[in-house]
């Protein structure tokens, strides 16, 4: 192979070094891309909510493709903090854990706050969690935040999210 190469023109060399060079670039792109796919999100904005006397800093899952990834990929996650998904509509809300590394329970919450209903998922499944009756607001939290605190079906969250709804 180095003989044959000596014999092409310098335009040649180069041309070969220009296209090694984009596949090198296009390789990193793709594995930074498959990289950024994994990352878990961060960076959403936050909303305070109450739950009883307990303080919630939760992420905002707004789009659906924040809600898609949701808390996926986390290894970790503060007890105090959780996520919020929030769908356009009041409709009949499932979750499963497909790349969820953390145990959590969903809280499916109706318009004024209250909690429809409790699920405790298990990590990495595609178990189907849904909510008993149309929702269109989900907080997921660590598994085991919920009982501790001694919040139930029934109570009402608050926050900006639920106030105009009351």
């Amino acid at each position: 192979m180095r003989a044959m190469n000596q014999s092409l023109s310098p335009s040649t060399h180069t041309a070969k070094r220009s296209f090694k060079s984009l596949l090198t670039a296009l390789a990193f792109l793709g594995s930074s891309a498959l990289f950024a796919q994994n990352a878990p999100q961060l960076d959403l904005q936050r909303t305070v909510l109450t739950a009883g006397m307990y303080q919630v800093t939760a992420q905002v899952a707004l789009t659906p493709q924040q809600r898609e990834i949701g808390l996926m990929f986390r290894k970790d996650m503060p007890q105090q903090e959780g996520m919020i998904f929030i769908f356009e509509e009041p409709s009949q809300q499932c979750f499963w854990m497909k790349n969820t590394l953390l145990p959590l329970t969903a809280a499916f919450v109706a318009d004024d706050g209250t909690i429809v209903n409790l699920v405790d998922m298990k990590p990495q499944t595609t178990d189907s969690h849904c909510s008993t009756k149309p929702v269109r607001y989900v907080l997921e939290m660590n598994q085991g935040w919920f009982v501790k605190k001694g919040i139930k079906a029934g109570t009402k969250l608050g926050g900006s999210l639920f106030e105009a709804k009351r």
